[in-house]
C-alpha cells in the first residue's frame, strides 16, 4: 500500500499524511479513529506500542449501579463496529488516567 491509498483509506490528503509523517502535527482524534477503524487494530497499540492489561486495572466485579447499568443498555443497542470503537475510547481514557 502506498502513502496515496492509506490517506484515501483514512480520509485525509496525501498532503496531510506527509505532514503527520514528518510531526509538523499531531493526528486528530478523527484521524486516529479512522486508522483503528479501517485497519481493526488496537488503540492503545496504535498510540503506545502495547495493548492495556486487564489484569493491571482491577476491576470491582460487583451489582452495577444506576449509570453503568443505563451505559450498558446504551452499549448494547449499538452495532458492533461501534461497541468495538467505544472500547477503544474507553481504553484511551484509562491509559490517560494511568499516564496522569
Amino acid at each position: 500500500m502506498n502513502q496515496t491509498e492509506f490517506s484515501h483509506l483514512i480520509g485525509v490528503s496525501q498532503g496531510t499524511l506527509s505532514e503527520l509523517e514528518q510531526n509538523k502535527y499531531n493526528p486528530s482524534l478523527e484521524t486516529i479513529l479512522a486508522i483503528i477503524k479501517v485497519f481493526n487494530v488496537n488503540a492503545m497499540w496504535l498510540l503506545f506500542g502495547y495493548t492495556a492489561n486487564e489484569n493491571s486495572l482491577n476491576p470491582k466485579v460487583g451489582e452495577l449501579n444506576k449509570v453503568e447499568s443505563f451505559l450498558l443498555i446504551k452499549f448494547r443497542k449499538l452495532p458492533v463496529c461501534d461497541q468495538q470503537e467505544v472500547s477503544d475510547i474507553i481504553d484511551l481514557k484509562i491509559t490517560e488516567n494511568i499516564h496522569k
